[in-house]
Formats: C-alpha cells, structure tokens, sequence
C-alpha cells in the first residue's frame, strides 16, 4: 500500500557498542585517520523511534520516508503531515532542497493514554512506545495516524554545506524543525564519558524514551574521507 521512494543519500544504521573500551578504540582509529588535528565530537540522546526522512523543496514539506533498506523506503506523506511537530513549511532561508532525517515517537504520556483509550474499547494494548509509533506509520489510513499522539525530532541532513554537527543542529532550528532537547560538545574522549554519565542521569526526565547515546564526530568536513563502516 506505499509506493517506494529512493533516499537522497543512504540513510545509514549506526555501529551499536556495549563496551566503553571499543568507544576508545573508537576514539583512537579517528585520532589516526585525522592526525594531527584532534578530533571533537557531539554526544546526543538515541531517540527509540522510527526513523524517517523529510524532503523539503522551497520550503515546502513534499515527501515524507521510511528508511527502508537504507535506500529505498516507504513514501509515507499523508501519515507524516499529521504528526504536529512537523513544519508543513521551513522558516527563514531554508535551501531549495533538504533532505532531513530524524526519528518519530510516541511521547511517554501519549502512550500511556493510547493504551487507555485501547483498553476501553477493548483493543489490545500496544507492547511499548516504538512499537506503537511504527504501527501507527504503517497505516494506510491517515485519519487513524492523526489520531495517535506522534511527534518527531530531527538529527541529520543528507547532504548540505555544513562545517560541524553542531552548525546543522542550529540551522535546522531556525528552520523550525524540532530537534534533541540536548546535546553535548565533547572536546575528547573524557568529555565523551562525562557527556554519557550526564544522560544517563537525565534519560528518564526526557517526554521519549531512549536506547543509548549516539557519538558523532562534530567535523562533518571530514566525513566523506573516513568513510563508513
């Protein structure tokens, strides 16, 4: 029931650790594919959504995606315009094109009162929040997509002249889009491990909920030379 739509740019996974020696390995395979210069990172909250894209074109939302295969994915426009947070329309000087990617969740209240409703009228309840978001994506009427509490936050573009992570995180606010209520400038490793020791303490206070912390290196300039695994 949804056509296929190709992405931009791949929208790539990301590599999972569970060990804080393999982030300093991590660490190290960037310090020595970018020596001499030292490398500084962003550490952000990993967001348990689905994740999207959002095409814009002067402005204007005109495509909305689920990743798919990282390639292709669903074109999911009518589910996508219900989602409140999402601006139908960019502010100040959006470019003609952009492509954005972000994740859509159920907020922790409206799930609880999603599975309320359910129970009432004696519907099964959803297992958690991820699971009630990417059912709520996948329905083919979007009458029953605006009925459900979604919102959506923004963390990458494909593409675009931006210098840092931290550049693009400013322009895609002052283009109205939502983006992680925090993120964390980490100048080396030991701010990386701060940074997480902070979210750790704060990830229950966030409206979604999460499944770790994602660590990108914040020079984007370097990207395309360090490749991807």
């Amino acid at each position: 029931g949804f056509a296929p739509v190709r992405h931009a740019a791949p929208m790539m996974s990301l590599a999972n650790t569970y060990n804080p020696a393999e982030v300093r390995e991590f660490d190290r395979r960037l310090r020595a594919a970018i020596a001499p210069a030292e490398p500084a990172y962003v550490v952000e909250p990993k967001i348990d959504g689905v994740a999207v894209s959002a095409r814009y074109e002067r402005g204007r939302f005109v495509l909305g995606a689920t990743r798919g295969d990282g390639r292709t994915g669903d074109d999911i426009t009518a589910n996508l315009r219900t989602v409140r947070a999402l601006p139908l329309r960019l502010s100040g000087d959006a470019p003609p094109e952009l492509e954005v990617r972000g994740e859509v969740y159920l907020p922790k209240a409206g799930f609880l009162r999603l599975n309320r409703d359910r129970e009432e009228a004696g519907e099964e309840p959803f297992a958690n929040p991820r699971n009630a978001a990417a059912g709520s994506l996948k329905q083919l009427d979007p009458a029953v997509v605006a009925r459900r509490p979604l919102a959506v936050l923004f963390y990458a573009a494909a593409g675009g002249a931006f210098a840092t992570h931290r550049a693009l995180i400013a322009r895609l606010r002052d283009w109205g889009l939502p983006t992680p209520p925090r993120h964390w400038f980490c100048e080396d490793l030991a701010a990386v491990e701060r940074a997480l020791e902070e979210l750790r303490g704060l990830r229950h206070a966030f409206p979604f909920d999460t499944d770790g912390a994602v660590i990108k290196l914040d020079d984007r300039r370097l990207y395309d030379a360090l490749g991807a695994t």
